[in-house]
């Protein structure tokens, strides 16, 4: 007969499971985030202490995120121990046994560089608005990767296991050497360089704005106004996405295990991330996938009820949380379009796609697509038809990272153990009657 000190039989049954069925190791620990967002979070008091609302201090905001996940990595974690990094630190190679290799590989390298750098000039698109804020960050570090990448290439040429890699591979192709290539690891360099082209130029333009906006906040009245105070909070939690993302493309290093493995070899997986980013945007104001012609946001809809506006203000922060959280837990990791070692904890126990579930509901609750300021039935089902497909881009963005990932054993451990224990995957399983 049970006492009122019986654990109920269903918590021992999910006990058992768990020590049954254990998550599989996140490739980055808690600790690493936790680290990131304490460095953030002193920059930034200090910042709105003093009102530094300007691009550099932004930077130095990534400074504080970036300096603790790296001391924390190394020193902690000890993640240059990792075989995953490709590097034997107790026998390095003779200088002469790697200076050849080391030369081939600066001459890919450089002529990837020098690729990125005309892609830049040549787009307009680059030195307009925000844009042109990373361009000038890239214009002052260009010299500076150019010095350090000789001795960086040639010290680490002498510890890697194969150091003849996609760069190197890219190199000797481009000097007509007379020896075998891989050809598929030279358009995997490719891919992966055209990512941070592409990625790292977005977060760059955007790290000041987001950053000027929290720091400049008047939170007077805060407290008695629902639409402002979640306002504020939630570019908080983009301002602190934004800081580990950009982090994540700046530190992509072999030696601290966070280089990209591979990148998406699928047009599709480049299609349906690409659409979601200027200059490609399909949801932008006048996009084909603009849901907003007519509608207005939760603060218009629920102005007389100021219940709703809490209510519907805390779910919106809360949204905003677990989407800057999914970011966090990648710690120096974090790309669009890439492999860069599997991520299992934080929100990535619950759902294989966090970000992605988060960031649609955020958007659903936030607009209200079918109510218009029209009063037109058909601009209603055209906004919600549209926010409609937009979620479906996402969808299709899952789909076409998990074919990628799918390739590495980790990603296919995680992703059946996710199918049997998370609860967003064993949620939409019952609904389908799986």
């Amino acid at each position: 007969m049970a006492t009122t000190l019986d654990p109920p039989a269903a918590d021992d049954a999910d006990a058992d499971a768990a020590v049954a069925d254990p998550r599989p190791r996140s490739a980055v620990s808690a600790g690493t985030g936790v680290a990131g967002m304490v460095g953030l979070l002193a920059w930034v008091a200090v910042a709105r202490h003093y009102r530094m609302d300007g691009p550099y201090a932004a930077l130095v905001n990534l400074l504080a995120c970036g300096l603790p996940m790296l001391a924390w990595s190394v020193l902690v974690d000890k993640v240059y121990r990792n075989p995953s990094t490709g590097i034997d630190w107790a026998a390095p190679r003779p200088w002469a046994a790697t200076r050849a290799v080391s030369a081939v590989k600066l001459a890919g390298l450089w002529a990837t560089w020098a690729g990125i750098a005309a892609i830049y000039a040549t787009g307009r698109f680059y030195w307009d608005e925000g844009f042109g804020f990373a361009m000038w960050c890239f214009g002052h570090a260009a010299p500076v990767l150019f010095v350090l990448s000789i001795p960086y290439v040639l010290w680490l040429d002498r510890r890697m296991v194969e150091p003849r890699d996609g760069c190197w591979a890219f190199g000797a192709w481009l000097l007509n050497l007379n020896v075998p290539v891989d050809r598929e690891a030279i358009f995997n360099h490719l891919r992966s360089w055209a990512v941070k082209t592409f990625f790292l130029a977005f977060m760059l333009a955007i790290v000041p704005p987001g950053f000027r906006d929290f720091v400049l906040a008047d939170t007077a009245d805060m407290l008695a106004n629902p639409v402002a105070l979640a306002n504020w909070l939630i570019t908080f939690m983009f301002l602190v996405d934004v800081a580990f993302a950009t982090c994540g493309y700046v530190l992509a290093l072999r030696p601290i295990d966070t280089h990209i493995r591979s990148a998406n070899p699928y047009v599709a997986g480049w299609t349906a991330a690409l659409i979601c980013y200027p200059p490609f945007v399909l949801m932008g104001n006048g996009g084909p996938l603009d849901y907003h012609s007519g509608g207005a946001e939760w603060s218009q809809w629920f102005a007389n009820h100021p219940a709703l506006l809490w209510a519907i203000g805390a779910a919106l922060v809360a949204l905003t949380f677990v989407y800057a959280w999914a970011t966090v837990a990648f710690g120096l990791r974090f790309s669009n379009l890439t492999n860069r070692g599997i991520i299992t904890n934080g929100p990535y126990a619950w759902s294989r796609h966090p970000a992605y579930l988060s960031k649609n509901l955020f958007w659903w609750l936030v607009s209200w697509p079918m109510l218009v300021t029209t009063g037109n039935w058909l601009d209603a089902w055209r906004n919600t038809a549209i926010l409609a497909l937009v979620s479906g881009v996402y969808y299709w963005r899952a789909r076409t990272e998990e074919r990628h990932l799918l390739a590495d054993p980790d990603y296919r451990a995680y992703y059946d153990w996710a199918g049997r224990n998370a609860v967003v995957p064993r949620f939409f399983a019952r609904i389908a009657g799986k």
